[in-house]
């Protein structure tokens, strides 16, 4: 079997190595000394100035949100996990969903103003398979209309935009570190900020809100991760460059195998180094989505049609906007194989596989 994705299990003594220190101080969580050992490896790998490295990529969005103190109508994309437009629900706000470039598949910019009324606070936009939005357009809109502007990154660790971390940009920018991304700490997450208004704040929403046991600020929630978490992301940090040579090497495969007469993919941003998170092709078609979908499955592949549905069709969404590229494009991606260690011959096979039933 051949999933979408596999997970990067690094040395297993390296790892037990710091489990035998966390048995041995029987400090478990609650801020301990490896997670702070983590967060300033982070700091320093991505260089910037404030992360908090917390429970998972959804409690970090609802967080922020909460942060920012943003209230009424947030802009974002219907291109994403549901967990962007989820975390605006939970946090009491109403999505306002703004199609997708046709080329990138993130948030178009040139959209967006046109959906700005009285009652917005904020744009939430995702960097779809780690490919930057407009971050400059996107901050001028902000700043024209007063605006918050927070980044959903889960798919962004090791992408650099024009010299500096992807990461980096916005209000806040928030992470993903699941045990399906380029980086991993089994489960978890982190906020970054460069805004040292924001740093006591955030590090007391992650802990309940209040400090020692009787210094209470205001209400926070537990959005904390364990020693035994960090250790992972200890381990794995240092292995991150190898990683995304690793992924590099199976996209630069499909790329050449692939039949690109009939298939697209996203257009990357200029100025990147990229970490090559996805490999998302798009097909003429959904049925011939469908179709090569199930010769991969009889051949026991499993791509992942990511990202599907496009969000503002959900039925729980308070308004039904229509965003036609975005539909369309979800009708019709798959998200293939990627993982460091997929043989350049199961590569070959998935190409072929697909190549062989994309004629009508």
């Amino acid at each position: 079997m051949i999933n979408v994705t596999k997970t990067f299990l690094p040395d297993q003594e390296e790892y037990l190595q710091y489990v035998r220190g966390i048995w041995e101080r029987g400090y478990l969580t609650n801020n301990g000394p490896l997670l702070q050992q983590l967060e300033g490896q982070l700091k320093e790998y991505l260089n910037v100035d404030y992360l908090y490295f917390c429970g998972n990529g959804t409690i970090v969005l609802q967080i922020a949100i909460k942060a920012l103190e943003l209230k009424g109508e947030i802009i974002t994309t219907p291109f994403s996990y549901c967990a962007t437009s989820n975390a605006i629900l939970w946090e009491n706000c109403t999505p306002v969903f703004v199609d997708i470039d046709a080329a990138t598949f993130n948030i178009n910019a040139e959209l967006i103003e046109a959906s700005i009324t009285p009652a917005t606070s904020a744009i939430l936009a995702t960097h779809v398979y780690g490919n930057p939005c407009d971050v400059e357009a996107i901050e001028a809109i902000a700043q024209k209309h007063n605006l918050k502007v927070i980044y959903d990154a889960a798919h962004a660790f090791g992408v650099t935009y024009k010299g500096k971390s992807l990461l980096s940009y916005g209000d806040l920018s928030t992470c993903s570190f699941h045990a399906t991304k380029v980086f991993h700490t089994i489960e978890g997450g982190a906020l970054i900020s460069n805004h040292p208004e924001l740093d006591r704040k955030l590090h007391l929403l992650r802990a309940f809100g209040h400090q020692g046991d009787e210094h209470y600020e205001f209400a926070g929630i537990n959005g904390k991760n364990s020693e035994f978490h960090a250790a992972m992301g200890l381990v794995n940090l240092p292995q991150v460059p190898a990683i995304i040579q690793a992924r590099k090497e199976v996209f630069e495969a499909y790329d050449s195998l692939l039949n690109w007469d009939i298939l697209f993919k996203p257009t990357l941003s200029a100025d990147i180094e990229y970490n090559y998170a996805y490999y998302p092709v798009v097909f003429p078609s959904e049925a011939v989505m469908f179709r090569v979908m199930e010769a991969l499955k009889v051949g026991e592949i499993i791509p992942r049609r990511y990202f599907y549905p496009s969000l503002n069709t959900l039925s729980f969404m308070p308004r039904q906007i229509a965003c036609p590229v975005s539909e369309d494009i979800a009708a019709r991606v798959l998200s293939l194989p990627l993982y460091v260690g997929l043989p350049y011959e199961d590569i070959e096979r998935i190409s072929r596989m697909i190549n062989g039933h994309l004629s009508p």
